[in-house]
């Protein structure tokens, strides 16, 4: 961020390859799986952003497939440049490759969950430490996305302005995470939903069995009258 469209030709062909085809996580990555969601839940909260919008540009930006899971997980140890993107195993080697590119003169580096870019916003960490950590990164981009919303007046152009503000750019991108954001408001949706009925059958079976004892002790007191 911003970039051009070879980030997400890759992420195209994340979605639509098989999982096998698609890759693994590194060894030991399933502790992180959860990192940028819970980083971008808490900026949604904290600048008052749409539900799910902040984690679906971290899903554009970062996503890879998790096979046991069968979705696909934005990864907070991601590095992009030079046309490809690197999904590194933790925090230490991500710094590491970043510093390896610096030290060969690249400075059009993207980072973490949301690909911050190094370049283009150079006020935006202290340091590399900073821009690793999954909620200094996230804070950084909710405020860019909330600034962006503030001027333009419309959700869908900071989306799209995040990224780029060239259209033959930001067009394909802004509908890549409006198909997520969509996607994800409709699991959302969904687990709603099966918790609703869940705690429906549960009440159903908790009055069935209240009815039971409650006619139990009927029979049990008419029984009674009757031996007396």
């Amino acid at each position: 961020m911003p970039k051009l469209t070879t980030n997400l030709i890759l992420f195209f062909v994340l979605l639509a390859t098989t999982p096998a085809a698609a890759g693994t996580f590194p060894a030991g990555g399933a502790k992180y799986l959860e990192t940028c969601r819970n980083a971008t839940e808490a900026m949604e909260k904290k600048f008052k952003l749409p539900k799910r919008l902040l984690n679906a540009i971290s899903l554009t930006e970062t996503g890879r497939w998790h096979k046991a899971s069968r979705e696909i997980i934005a990864w907070p140890w991601t590095v992009y440049s030079e046309g490809r993107g690197r999904y590194l195993p933790n925090k230490e080697a991500a710094i590491a490759e970043v510093q390896k590119l610096r030290a060969k003169g690249v400075k059009n580096i993207d980072v973490g969950c949301m690909q911050v870019n190094l370049y283009w916003h150079p006020e935006a960490f202290d340091n590399l430490e900073d821009a690793f950590d999954p909620k200094i990164n996230a804070n950084y981009a909710g405020s860019l996305l909330k600034k962006l919303q503030r001027e333009h007046r419309s959700w869908t152009t900071a989306v799209a302005y995040y990224h780029s503000q060239t259209r033959k750019y930001y067009i394909p991108y802004r509908k890549k995470v409006m198909k997520i954001w969509q996607e994800q408001k409709r699991k959302d949706s969904e687990a709603r939903m099966a918790k609703a009925r869940e705690a429906y059958k549960k009440r159903r079976e908790m009055i069935a069995r209240k009815m039971a004892e409650q006619k139990a002790l009927r029979l049990a007191k008419r029984e009674g009258e009757e031996n007396s």
